[in-house]
């Protein structure tokens, strides 16, 4: 009898314990969710900070300062270069200067590294060189800031289909709209960071800006691309007229995936025409070498003979 109550108190008390652990656990994973945030946001914190940049960004930062205080920047020519900045996926002022901070330093920096090269050069070609020098350190970051820009559109347009099905995904189940760019953010982070950057700031000027069709317009404004401006008037219009968010979504995410596959059979249809300089140039030298060379030799070997 007290094996049995014993078993039973024992049963009783694994029990409890069983319960306690189910009601608390979702509550220490909430905990440690919530501590990870918090952890990623103090990252992010300190990352954002000009004194956790390198020092060569924090130098470039404080030559760019210095050339936008002096004002030979102009403000068109500085709209237009915050716009490039901006569709290459930088955000934020300190992109601007530190571009322009790195363009100056380049510019300085780089005929003084020509100089021992030009050592023993005629005077002509050291001007010309050190000229070379400073024209090329001008000229390099506008070239990379292009190249970026180009990366940057192309990551876009290769994850925006899939960005559209997973909001059409968050519509359907109910999410409102800044809800639903958000989630896509948040999803699409490891997959595509191009196309979680943009709905990032979509999503954060939602919450701040009054108008919500002017959040949607800069989306395409910022990065210049066709298919991003198609999808801010498209949902511009279901917030206006009302019309289904998913069906919207779901038939633009129809068209551009049609849209990607004409550019990919464009481009298969340019390969004939990109094969034939090295059909002629590799492949029929052997030819000819092949159905050509007996016969030379067969006309060498008659003519060598007495």
């Amino acid at each position: 009898m007290n094996r049995m109550m014993l078993m039973q108190a024992a049963g009783a008390i694994v029990l409890a314990m069983l319960v306690c652990v189910a009601l608390l656990l979702p509550r220490l994973r909430r905990a440690e969710r919530m501590q990870g945030r918090i952890a990623a946001l103090r990252g992010l914190a300190r990352q954002n900070r000009p004194e956790a940049a390198p020092l060569p960004q924090r130098m470039a930062r404080a030559v760019g300062q210095a050339v936008l205080a002096s004002g030979i920047v102009k403000g068109e020519t500085l709209a237009e270069l915050q716009r490039t900045v901006t569709a290459a996926g930088f955000r934020g002022a300190r992109a601007v200067t530190v571009f322009i901070g790195t363009k100056v330093m380049l510019m300085i920096g780089l005929p003084f590294l020509a100089l021992p090269l030009s050592a023993g050069m005629a005077p002509m070609g050291r001007n010309l060189l050190v000229a070379g020098a400073a024209v090329a350190g001008l000229l390099l970051p506008d070239m990379a800031l292009r190249r970026l820009r180009e990366m940057h559109a192309k990551q876009v347009e290769r994850g925006l289909a899939d960005a559209l099905d997973l909001m059409v995904i968050c519509a359907e189940a109910g999410l409102p709209l800044e809800a639903a760019v958000e989630r896509v953010a948040t999803e699409m982070a490891e997959a595509n960071r191009a196309v979680a950057a943009e709905f990032g700031n979509v999503g954060t000027e939602l919450r701040i800006l009054s108008d919500r069709r002017q959040a949607l317009q800069n989306m395409g404004d910022r990065s210049g691309l066709d298919s991003l401006r198609r999808l801010g008037g498209t949902l511009a219009q279901t917030l206006q007229y009302g019309t289904p968010l998913s069906q919207a979504l779901r038939t633009l995410a129809t068209e551009l995936r049609h849209e990607t596959l004409m550019r990919f059979e464009a481009r298969a249809a340019r390969l004939p025409a990109l094969l034939t300089m090295p059909t002629i140039a590799f492949i029929l030298p052997c030819i000819f070498l092949i159905v050509g060379g007996p016969a030379v030799l067969r006309v060498l070997d008659i003519a060598a003979r007495p």
